[in-house]
C-alpha cells in the first residue's frame, strides 16, 4: 500500500476500539491507497479519516456489504400520509409503532410499513425528521434530518455495514451507519445526526398515552403486502444473515436490549429486566440515568440529576416517586406533586435493538447486571 501521508491519531473509548481495528485492517490491505487527515467527531474522539481512490471512508470499504436490493430498492417514504385513531381500522392494538411526540404533536409509525420501506422523511412539531428501521438488527432510531444548516433527505442505500442499514443522503450521497448515526463514506464522513427520543411500543398503549395521535397509513405510493412480513421468523432464530465484526456470548444474539453511551462508556440494558424491575437507577459512566417501563415491550431513560442533586426512583401504588422528596412524576419525567411540582426531567434517547449488533459497534460494553 502507497501512503501519501501519515498524521498520528488518537482514539479513546469503547467505541473507538472498533475503529482503531478498522483502521489497522487497513494499513495491512495491499489493494489500496489511502490518504490521511484529522477529524475530529462530535464525541471528541480524534479519528483518521481514510481515502481509496477519491472515496473518504472511516471503515474499509471491502466491509460494506451489498444487503441484496439496489440503491432505493427499498423505497424510503417521502411524503407520509396520516389519519387520526378514529381512521386508524387498518390497525390492531398489538401492532408495535415507533412513537414519536414533539413539541405537543404525536405520531405513529407502524413497523409493520416501516419493514418494507426502512426510512420514513417527516416533520413532526416542526422538527425535520427521520423515523429509521432496520429489520436485520430490530434496530429503530430518529434522527433530526439537518446537516449543518441544510434540511436533508435519507433513502436506503442497499448495503450494510455489520449487517446494520446503511443509508444515504440526497445531499451528498455520503453512507450513513444507522447504529452509529455518523457518515462512514463520503463526502461528510465523520458527521453524526441528533438523535430523537421515541418509543418502541404497542398501539393500543401510545393511543392511551396520546389519544390525540396521527398514524402512518400503508397509502404510501407503493404496492407492499402490509399484511405479512417478510423476514418471517427471523426475528426469533439464532442466525444472523450477514457478517458481524465482533460477536459476544453473554446473550442470545437476538435478545432485545436498551444501548445507552455516555462518554465513550456503553452499556447495554436487557428490555426484559427493565420491565421486570420497572424502574432502573443507574449509572452510565458518570452519568445518573433512570430506565422505567410501564409498558410491555417499551422504555424510557431520564438524567436523575436535579438542581445537582442525584435523585433514587421508585414505583409504587402504581405511580413513580423519588426517594429524597417522595414527588411524584409522570411518565414523561415531568413531577407533578411534591417538592418538585412542575419541574421535568431530561429524557434521553435510548438506542433498542437485539444484542448481536450492539456489541458488533461496542465490542467492550457493559450490561447491566453483569459484575
Amino acid at each position: 500500500m502507497n501512503l501519501k501521508t501519515v498524521v498520528t491519531f488518537v482514539i479513546v473509548g469503547v467505541a473507538s476500539a472498533t475503529l482503531l481495528a478498522v483502521f489497522q485492517d487497513e494499513f495491512n490491505s495491499k489493494d489500496h491507497d489511502v490518504a490521511f487527515e484529522d477529524l475530529q467527531t462530535a464525541d471528541s474522539l480524534e479519528l483518521t479519516l481514510m481515502e481509496t481512490d477519491g472515496v473518504k471512508h472511516l471503515v474499509p470499504l471491502d466491509k460494506i456489504k451489498g444487503g441484496g436490493p439496489p440503491k432505493d430498492g427499498i423505497p424510503s417514504i417521502d411524503n407520509p400520509l396520516f389519519v387520526g385513531v378514529d381512521e386508524s381500522r387498518f390497525m390492531s392494538d398489538s401492532d408495535v409503532v415507533v412513537g414519536l411526540e414533539i413539541d405537543g404533536e404525536a405520531k405513529a409509525y407502524p413497523l409493520f410499513i416501516l419493514v418494507w420501506h426502512e426510512i420514513v422523511n417527516d416533520r413532526v412539531g416542526d422538527v425535520p425528521v427521520s423515523v429509521t428501521y432496520c429489520p436485520l438488527c430490530y434496530t429503530s432510531q430518529v434522527f433530526e434530518r439537518v446537516i449543518g444548516d441544510q434540511e436533508v433527505e435519507f433513502g436506503t442505500s442497499g448495503k450494510l455495514y455489520n449487517s446494520n442499514l446503511l443509508m444515504y443522503d440526497r445531499l451528498t450521497e455520503s453512507y450513513w451507519s444507522q447504529a452509529l448515526g455518523m457518515a462512514i463514506t463520503g463526502e461528510l464522513s465523520g458527521q453524526r445526526l441528533n438523535l430523537i427520543p421515541f418509543d418502541i411500543i404497542t398501539w393500543g398503549d401510545w393511543k392511551v398515552l396520546h389519544p390525540e395521535t396521527l398514524v402512518l397509513t400503508t397509502v404510501t405510493g407503493y404496492v407492499r403486502s402490509y399484511a405479512t412480513d417478510p423476514y418471517g421468523s427471523y426475528y426469533t432464530e439464532p442466525r444472523i444473515m450477514f457478517p458481524v465484526e465482533h460477536s459476544d456470548d453473554r446473550l442470545h444474539p437476538k435478545e432485545i436490549i436498551l444501548g445507552f453511551h455516555h462518554d465513550e462508556v456503553y452499556k447495554a440494558f436487557r428490555q426484559n429486566d427493565v420491565e421486570s424491575e420497572t424502574i432502573v437507577n443507574d449509572f452510565v459512566g458518570d452519568a445518573p440515568v433512570m430506565l422505567v417501563s410501564l409498558f410491555p415491550q417499551n422504555a424510557r431513560a431520564f438524567e436523575r440529576t436535579v438542581d445537582s442533586e442525584v435523585l433514587d426512583f421508585v414505583f409504587h401504588d402504581d405511580a413513580i416517586f423519588d426517594s429524597q422528596t417522595n414527588s411524584e412524576w409522570n411518565y414523561d419525567g415531568l413531577a407533578v406533586s411534591g417538592h418538585y411540582d412542575g419541574v421535568s426531567l431530561k429524557r434521553m434517547a435510548l438506542e433498542p435493538g437485539f444484542w448481536f449488533e450492539w456489541v458488533a459497534f461496542h465490542p467492550n460494553t457493559l450490561v447491566y447486571g453483569d459484575p
